[in-house]
């Protein structure tokens, strides 16, 4: 649980590191947008270049985009178990009893986990490329303009920033309370189902104790330093684009509008 990567910031000396994170922000959500285009497994093959050559150019290994994916395992087995029951279409590919496994309940579990996989992979080469201060400032920027109509762009940006910072810190806290709980003679794997309940219930409620006293720190120390979201902020840091960020865009771009052409010939 250590090893999980999304939410985690290395310090390479890259391409992309040294993108501006406004272009990085806009290149994952034209990524994403694809992804959602009904292309097909060839529309998934085009967005799966654009995210290999992103990780080629980041000084990223494919392992460790793959390793975001482990806190998912779960999920996809779930749609998995609930796709076998529920869909029945397509033809029979196992038959047991009178109960038929279909092709179609494969197929689309294989949708929505590479659609999954694509998504989690363009997230977790944003937050490894990107210091937390930079993609709150590139969030807070593109939201700037919405402020006009009342939308707070700046209390976004932070909350977004923390919650994607936050994300290991939570993770090494359950293995350390997991950890602990084990040395007490707790089973986490092991036992009844009533007996699961209450070790994960001794494993939730620390966890939840242990996130609000960080919450409640992190606010002191905000109060602290004189942080005001209302007052208007000085910048030491000013973003600008350079022709990298602008030729990034437009390969995302050509991969968006790839798929969009790709999905209309299917």
């Amino acid at each position: 649980m250590n090893n999980v990567a999304l939410g985690r910031y290395l310090p390479l000396d890259s391409v992309v590191h040294k993108m501006d994170p406004r272009a990085k922000i806009g290149m994952m959500f034209l990524l994403i947008i694809a992804v959602f285009i009904p292309a097909g497994f060839f529309g998934y093959g085009i967005i799966s270049i654009a995210l290999l050559t992103c990780l080629y150019c980041s000084q990223l290994k494919i392992g460790y985009a793959l390793r975001s994916m482990k806190p998912m395992m779960f999920m996809m087995a779930f749609l998995l178990v609930i796709n076998i029951l529920v869909l029945k279409t397509g033809t029979p590919l196992l038959t047991i009893g009178s109960f038929s496994i279909y092709s179609g309940a494969i197929s689309q579990t294989l949708y929505i986990v590479v659609r999954l996989m694509l998504m989690i992979i363009a997230t977790t080469i944003l937050t490894a490329t990107t210091k937390p201060l930079d993609l709150t400032l590139g969030i807070e920027m593109i939201l700037k303009p919405f402020e006009k109509i009342g939308i707070p762009g700046h209390i976004i940006a932070m909350m977004i920033s923390i919650a994607l910072r936050f994300i290991p810190t939570l993770i090494e806290e359950t293995q350390r309370i997991m950890n602990a709980q084990a040395s007490r003679g707790v089973d986490l794997e092991n036992g009844s189902l009533k007996e699961k309940i209450m070790a994960i219930l001794s494993l939730i409620v620390p966890l939840f104790i242990s996130s609000f006293e960080r919450a409640d720190q992190l606010a002191n120390a905000m109060e602290a330093r004189g942080y005001n979201p209302s007052k208007q902020r000085t910048r030491y840091k000013v973003l600008k684009m350079q022709t990298i960020d602008y030729v990034g865009m437009a390969l995302a771009a050509l991969c968006l509008i790839a798929c969009i052409v790709v999905g209309v010939l299917l």
